[in-house]
């Protein structure tokens, strides 16, 4: 059997992103989101979700991309720059987090200040991931473990790709080097998260062309799909100029919208007899 999580992350971003992730579950096949407790649209998140209520919700623990933590600047200091703003790009953050600078105990405080924002706005919450994987990182991916049996959030995402699927993408040699980087730390964390009687889909896609996942990618990989449960990781959105603009991140939110939303992938969804499901699924026959 394949079942399939389509998952878009950011929700709270912004609210063209939110707007966005709505329709593709609405109008798509997003069957699951995770929410940005420190994004400058979590509350009109939380308000479309309210009224979406087969949209599965996680948490989407934020460490990097430069906004505000949830937690006070000075309680959380070896996280955030003069600012007062966390780092703006994930090697950033890992440069500081190898030296040493990064507190772990100002991680722990943070994230856990993140899930209960999320938890005390009414949200039933079915997984953790993070912004740009940093839940993956040794020390890391224990604080999250913790925090997912803190709270009885049953499910981690272990963004472990397969080091030789390429999916037709065209992908830098960087970008295919930090996925390697990243399949194998999250084989690691799979250990542990197995350890702790935590679930996790079978098989992770979306790493490759994140932000780039337009019609034919995301054909390839529904054409493609392992027996047992999948996840495939979106960023789809309503407005690209205005979402690059604010943030750099080169996102093409709207092609992935088109994509989500399509007869086509939708069809060869049918014909594949792949089952969708959301994360709130993991771990029940």
């Amino acid at each position: 059997m394949k079942q399939l999580i389509i998952n878009a992350d950011d929700f709270g971003l912004h609210e063209t992103v939110n707007i966005g992730i709505i329709k593709g579950h609405t109008v798509g096949s997003i069957t699951s989101t995770t929410i940005m407790p420190n994004g400058n649209a979590f509350e009109h998140a939380v308000a479309l979700a309210s009224t979406n209520k087969q949209l599965g919700i996680g948490v989407h623990l934020t460490l990097v991309g430069g906004g505000s933590p949830v937690c006070r600047p000075e309680q959380v200091q070896s996280l955030v720059n003069g600012e007062g703003k966390l780092s703006s790009h994930y090697p950033q953050f890992l440069l500081r987090y190898i030296s040493g600078k990064v507190q772990l105990a100002d991680v722990r405080r943070e994230l856990i200040a993140q899930v209960q924002k999320a938890v005390d706005s009414g949200l039933a919450i079915t997984h953790l991931d993070s912004h740009q994987h940093m839940h993956i990182l040794p020390g890391i991916i224990d604080i999250t473990i913790d925090i997912a049996k803190e709270f009885n959030i049953p499910s981690v995402r272990i963004p472990a790709e397969p080091y030789f699927f390429i999916g037709e993408y065209p992908y830098s040699i960087a970008r295919f080097v930090s996925r390697a980087g990243l399949t194998f730390l999250s084989q690691i964390a799979s250990l542990k998260i197995k350890k702790h009687k935590l679930f996790m889909p079978d098989h992770f896609f979306g790493m490759l062309a994140g932000g780039n996942m337009c019609e034919p990618f995301l054909t390839v990989i529904v054409e493609n799909l392992p027996d047992g449960i999948s996840e495939i990781m979106m960023h789809p959105g309503t407005d690209n100029d205005l979402v690059n603009t604010m943030y750099n991140w080169n996102l093409h939110g709207q092609e992935e919208l088109a994509a989500v939303t399509s007869d086509h992938v939708r069809q060869r969804l049918a014909d594949k007899r792949v089952q969708l499901i959301s994360f709130r699924d993991l771990g029940y026959d």
